[in-house]
């Protein structure tokens, strides 16, 4: 029962590993940690903003699972390891989701990027508007 009392300790520290920094802005967007989905992937600022939003429940289900791992090494039996475990592995989850909903949220409130200078935001990409805008390669 000692493995299983680690697992919520180990997911822990590095669930609050990851809050901490969302927190200090030192996550990076090409990386695979932190809050990832549209909105947050839409700009560095929007990245940036959207982890330091989720940062504190993200460090606080880092707190529930070393709790929750010392709550289940404490336990005088196998079956109150467990439960402490599986409580703390549902605390960690929901606080985690909850932070990574405040962070989209934050980053649907930053403004999108502006299109580079002499784009007119057509999307075209690197090669910029001229192609598109009655250059070469327009039929």
């Amino acid at each position: 029962m000692f493995v299983l009392a680690l697992v919520p300790a180990l997911l822990g520290l590095l669930v609050g590993w990851g809050g901490l920094l969302g927190w200090r802005e030192r996550l990076s967007l090409q990386r695979g940690a932190g809050v990832r989905t549209r909105a947050t992937l839409r700009s560095d600022e929007a990245f940036r903003v959207a982890n330091k939003v989720a940062a504190v429940p993200t460090m606080a289900a880092g707190a529930v699972g070393v709790l929750a791992a010392a709550a289940g090494l404490a336990m005088p039996s196998a079956l109150g390891t467990v439960i402490a475990a599986v409580v703390g592995l549902l605390g960690m989850f929901v606080l985690v989701a909850g932070g990574g909903l405040l962070g989209h949220r934050a980053a649907e409130a930053v403004p999108a990027p502006s299109a580079p200078a002499g784009c007119g935001g057509c999307g075209c990409g690197g090669g910029g508007c001229s192609a598109l805008a009655g250059g070469a390669g327009t039929p």
